[in-house]
């Protein structure tokens, strides 16, 4: 793992270096990576680990299909989501669920069919008895990811899909497994699964209103949680 991270350090160091020697300007393109593989003396996989680290400093950016650019990315074009999601605290992604994840809930409520409402109350079956946080993070994904799918719409799943690739960064488990572990890990998988039953019960109910209510009180005990915790 070490000999790994010196190799990332040193190739980044390296491109630095090439890119000061070299006469860019403002939003050039840069070599394939199969030509600036060679120049920098790594493989291509390391090469990434590099571009990602200056591009996350807006020393360059990336556009799939078309290429690595020197400079900032420019204000019409889109950060990338894998970006996104590291740069994103946890306290911003809960933030950002908050405002997104109960319209998505009350839409969904007057949507649902038996089945899918069937297959939300298994999942928020499955949060309540976790006897781990991986256990609970995978229920709870499954069935938030389940409520937008339930929409239809494929806006909103992108949405929460690109908010659920975050649970696989590693700022993110380090804090939710610290805060499942003081909050007592069976106390706070039973709290957030009778919390997914009330949503889902506002589903069967076809209450709408009350499915946005009942997602909000979810995800603000979390919130709450994990900045108890010290969530940045």
């Amino acid at each position: 793992m070490l000999k790994t991270r010196l190799a990332k350090h040193d190739a980044t160091r390296r491109l630095r270096a090439h890119l000061r020697r070299q006469t860019y300007g403002p939003q050039d393109r840069l070599e394939p990576e199969r030509v600036l593989a060679p120049k920098i003396g790594c493989s291509r996989e390391t090469l990434r680990a590099a571009l990602d680290v200056l591009e996350k400093e807006g020393l360059i950016w990336r556009h799939v299909g078309q290429g690595t650019f020197v400079g900032p990315r420019p204000a019409h074009e889109p950060i990338r989501p894998s970006v996104l999601a590291e740069m994103a605290s946890p306290a911003d992604v809960l933030d950002a669920r908050l405002l997104i994840e109960p319209p998505i809930a009350g839409e969904a409520a007057v949507r649902a069919t038996p089945d899918e409402i069937a297959l939300l109350r298994g999942h928020a079956l499955r949060s309540s008895e976790a006897p781990d946080w991986q256990a609970y993070e995978q229920a709870d994904d499954a069935f938030h990811k389940g409520i937008a799918r339930i929409t239809g719409n494929p806006l909103l799943i992108a949405f929460l899909d690109v908010l659920s690739s975050v649970r696989g960064r590693a700022r993110w488990q380090r804090q939710h497994d610290l805060a499942f572990r003081r909050a007592r890990k069976k106390e706070y998988a039973a709290q957030q699964g009778r919390m997914h039953l009330a949503i889902v019960e506002a589903f069967a109910a076809r209450d709408p209103e009350g499915a946005r209510q009942a997602m909000f009180a979810h995800l603000s005990a979390i919130r709450a949680i994990m900045v108890h915790e010290g969530v940045g």
